[in-house]
C-alpha cells in the first residue's frame, strides 16, 4: 500500500461531503417541510416520526449488507466505487421523485427508496480508508473524513434551507442532486482501486444475522419502551387527575410516559441488541454496552432535535413553513459551526480533562442548551435560539470526538471492527427512538394543549442528554481515561 499525498485525503473522502449534503438536506429540511404540507396538522409529528423510523430500519439493513457485498466484489472497477456510483445515480432519481411527490404516501415511498439507494453507497464507502490508506496515515484521513461530514451541516443551513425558505424547493432539490453528482464524478475519476483477485471465503449470512439481531433488539427495546412508558404515564396521569383535572392528567401522563418510553427503549434496546449479537460477551463487557447506551441516548436526543427543530420554531415564532425552514437552517448552521470548532480542539481537551469526564460534561452542557431552547416557547427571541444552538453545538462537538475515543479504549483490540460496527448500528437506531416516540407524544399532547407537545418532547430530549451522562457510572475505563 503506497504512501498517500495530501490531496489523496480529499479525494478519498470527497463522497462523504456529497452524501452528507444529501442526508442533511433530506432529514433536516425536505422531509419536515413536505410532511407539514402533505400530512394533517393534527398528526404531522407522528407522520414525520414514522417516516424517519421506517427509513432508518432500511438503513440498518442495507448499509451493512452492501458493505459486506462490496467486500466480496471482484469487479475490475474496484470493490467500492461501483456501489458508490450506482447508489448515487439512484439517489438522484429518487430526489426527483421527492420533488414530484403529490401526497404523503408518494413522499414516503420516495423516502424509503432513497434510503435504500443511499445506503448502497454508504456501506461500501466506509471501506475506502481501510482499503487505500496506510495505517500510519489513517488518523489524518479520518480527520478529513470528519470535516467532510460536518461541513455540510453548515453549508445546507446557509444555502439549501434558504432556497426552501424562498419557496424554491425544486431548485433546492436540484442543487442537492447536482452536488452529489459532482462529488461522485470526482470519486470515480480520482480514486484508484486495485480489483480484488479472489473472493473472500468468509460467509455472508452469519454477519447479516448479527445485524438482524441488533435490529431485533432495538425494535424489542422500542416495544418495551412503549409498554414501560405507558405504565409510568398512566401512574403520572392518576396522580395528576385529582389535582388538575382530566385534560391535564392526560397531557401529563402522555408527556411523562413518552420520556419514560424513550429511556426504557434505549436501555432495553441496546442490551437486547448486544445480547443478540455478542451473546455472553455482552455481560463480560458491560462497560462497552453501557458506552453504547450513553452514545444512543445522546444521539437519540441530538438527531431528533435536528430533525424536528423546524416544527418547534414554526410554533414558537408563529411562522410560515417556508420561514420556519429558513430559520431552522440558520440554527442548524450555527450548531454545525460550533460542532466543527469544538471538534478541532476536543482531542486536546480530552487529553487534559480525560475522555470519560469530557463525555459526561458534554451531556450536561447539551441538556442545558436544550433547556435554554425551551425558553423560546414563552419568550420567542432569536438571540435565545442562537445561544441555545451555540451551547448544543459545543456539547455535540465535544461528545462526538471524546465518546468515540472512549469507545475505542473499551473494545478488544483483535475484534475492534466487530464491536465498533455494533455501535454504528446502535447509532442508526437513535432516530427510531427519538423521532418515532417523540412524534406520537407531540401530537397527542398538542391535541389537548397546542404547543405543549413540543415543549414536552424537547424537555424529554433534555432528559436524555442528562441521562447519557448518568450512564457513564457503569462505564469503567482506565485511570488515564477517567
Amino acid at each position: 500500500m503506497k504512501r498517500l499525498h495530501w490531496y489523496d485525503y480529499l479525494t478519498i473522502n470527497m463522497f462523504w461531503f456529497g452524501l452528507n449534503i444529501r442526508n442533511t438536506a433530506l432529514g433536516s429540511i425536505f422531509m419536515p417541510y413536505l410532511v407539514a404540507i402533505f400530512a394533517p396538522e393534527a398528526i404531522k409529528n407522528t407522520a414525520l416520526g414514522a417516516m424517519r423510523s421506517a427509513g432508518l430500519v432500511i438503513a440498518m439493513l442495507v448499509q451493512p449488507a452492501a458493505g459486506m457485498l462490496s467486500d466480496r466484489s471482484t469487479s475490475r472497477f474496484g470493490r467500492r466505487r461501483p456501489y458508490i456510483l450506482v447508489g448515487a445515480l439512484f439517489d438522484c432519481l429518487f430526489l426527483a421523485a421527492i420533488a414530484l411527490s403529490w401526497n404523503y404516501w408518494a413522499l414516503l415511498i420516495s423516502i424509503l427508496l432513497i434510503q435504500f439507494s443511499s445506503n448502497v453507497s454508504h456501506g461500501p464507502l466506509q471501506g475506502l480508508i481501510p482499503d487505500l490508506v496506510p495505517e500510519e496515515q489513517r488518523s489524518h484521513a479520518s480527520a478529513v473524513k470528519a470535516i467532510m461530514e460536518l461541513l455540510p451541516i453548515v453549508l445546507v443551513g446557509l444555502t439549501i434551507a434558504k432556497l426552501v425558505g424562498a419557496g424554491q424547493l425544486d431548485w433546492a432539490i436540484f442543487a442537492t442532486g447536482a452536488a452529489l453528482l459532482v462529488v461522485t464524478l470526482i470519486t470515480m475519476i480520482t480514486v484508484k482501486e486495485t480489483p480484488l483477485q479472489q473472493k473472500p471465503t468468509t460467509p455472508f449470512w452469519p454477519s447479516m444475522l448479527r445485524v438482524l439481531g441488533m435490529l431485533g433488539g432495538i425494535l424489542a427495546g422500542g416495544l418495551a419502551g412503549v409498554v414501560g412508558g405507558g405504565l409510568v404515564g398512566g401512574l403520572a396521569g392518576l396522580i395528576t387527575w385529582p389535582l388538575a383535572g382530566q385534560t391535564a392528567a392526560f397531557a401529563a401522563g402522555i408527556g411523562v410516559g413518552g420520556a419514560a418510553a424513550m429511556i426504557v427503549a434505549v436501555v432495553a434496546g441496546v442490551w437486547a441488541g448486544c445480547l443478540g449479537t455478542l451473546g455472553r460477551d455482552a455481560r463480560k463487557r458491560s462497560s462497552f454496552v453501557w458506552w453504547i447506551t450513553n452514545r444512543l441516548m445522546f444521539l437519540a436526543a441530538a438527531t431528533s432535535l435536528q430533525g424536528s427543530i423546524m416544527y418547534f420554531i414554526w410554533y414558537a415564532f408563529k411562522l410560515t413553513n417556508e420561514k420556519a425552514a429558513s430559520l431552522s437552517g440558520t440554527l442548524t448552521a450555527v450548531i454545525g459551526i460550533f460542532i466543527i470548532i469544538t471538534a478541532i480542539f476536543s482531542g486536546w481537551i480530552a487529553n487534559w480533562v480525560g475522555r470519560r469526564r469530557l463525555v459526561w460534561i458534554s451531556g450536561i452542557v447539551a441538556a442545558l442548551g436544550n433547556a435554554l431552547l425551551l425558553v423560546t416557547i414563552w419568550v420567542p427571541q432569536l438571540a435565545i435560539v442562537y445561544a441555545a444552538g451555540t451551547v448544543i453545538g459545543i456539547a455535540t462537538g465535544l461528545f462526538m470526538t471524546a465518546n468515540w475515543a472512549l469507545g475505542t479504549d473499551l473494545v478488544p483490540p483483535d475484534e475492534a471492527g466487530r464491536y465498533l460496527g455494533i455501535s454504528n448500528l446502535a447509532g442508526a437506531g437513535a432516530g427510531i427512538v427519538g423521532a418515532g416516540i417523540g412524534g406520537l407524544v407531540a401530537d397527542a399532547i398538542n391535541h389537548y394543549y397546542m404547543g405543549l407537545g413540543y415543549f414536552a418532547v424537547f424537555a424529554a430530549y433534555a432528559v436524555l442528554f442528562a441521562l447519557s451522562s448518568a450512564t457513564l457510572r457503569w462505564v469503567k475505563g482506565s485511570e488515564k481515561q477517567s
